[in-house]
């Protein structure tokens, strides 16, 4: 049997930035969030506060990951930096294991969201159906861009994933409730009621619409009912 050979092998120079280095959990270079570091604190204490009775809920404090992400994204209004940090240093994980958690899920959202976070399916069913030309005539009238959110603040818009609502096909949400079979004159309607302080009941579920940071302090689990 012949022996192995080895080769030395030149090594090459690499321009590729090297990954962020961390100091006690904390990313120094975080490349998905943005905001300061950590919260001021009296906020990280009434936080956590709240994070003690989520984290109570669970066998293992890791599970309330989720939960705790909703928690501080109904603080910001989405995910910070602090918020990451927070979540971590919570429930002894790494900002990177939080990150790659919450950088999976399209709920949470990376940059700053308007009170209503209106999300129009574009999936197969509903972009056939209608979905797509949702999405592009909503955009143009208001003059963003997917993702953007309007000069007052109000409102978010952005293409989601399927809703498992297809019967109804296209669905639009707002602040993950449900407003079944839209047009582009329906949703621009739903708009301006929005934007008018006049946010119309969801084709089903509750009987009003609640902010985005109220709805994300439902998913969290500090509040059990609709403000």
């Amino acid at each position: 049997m012949n022996e192995p050979v080895f080769v030395d092998l030149p090594s090459v120079a690499s321009d590729r930035t090297p990954p962020p280095t961390f100091t006690a959990g904390v990313p120094i270079e975080p490349i998905e969030f943005d905001g300061p570091l950590h919260y001021p604190d009296d906020t990280a204490a009434a936080l956590a506060a709240e994070a003690a009775t989520i984290i109570a809920k669970y066998p293992q404090s890791r599970s309330a990951l989720l939960p705790l992400l909703h928690l501080v994204q109904s603080h910001d209004g989405y995910l910070t930096r602090a918020g990451v940090a927070f979540c971590a240093q919570q429930l002894g994980l790494s900002t990177a294991q939080v990150g790659s958690v919450a950088t999976f899920y399209t709920m949470y959202r990376r940059q700053p969201t308007g009170d209503y976070f209106v999300g129009v399916c574009t999936n197969a069913l509903c972009a056939v159906m209608g979905g797509d030309a949702i999405l592009s005539d909503l955009t143009d009238s208001l003059g963003i861009a997917p993702g953007g959110t309007t000069d007052d603040g109000v409102v978010t818009v952005d293409r989601v994933e399927c809703n498992a609502a297809c019967d109804f096909a296209p669905v639009v949400m707002v602040n993950w409730e449900f407003f079944d079979n839209q047009t582009p004159d329906s949703v621009k309607a739903l708009i301006d009621d929005l934007r008018a302080g006049n946010p119309p009941a969801p084709t089903r579920g509750p009987s009003s619409l609640c902010t985005f940071r109220q709805a994300a302090r439902l998913l969290a689990g500090v509040e059990e009912e609709q403000p």
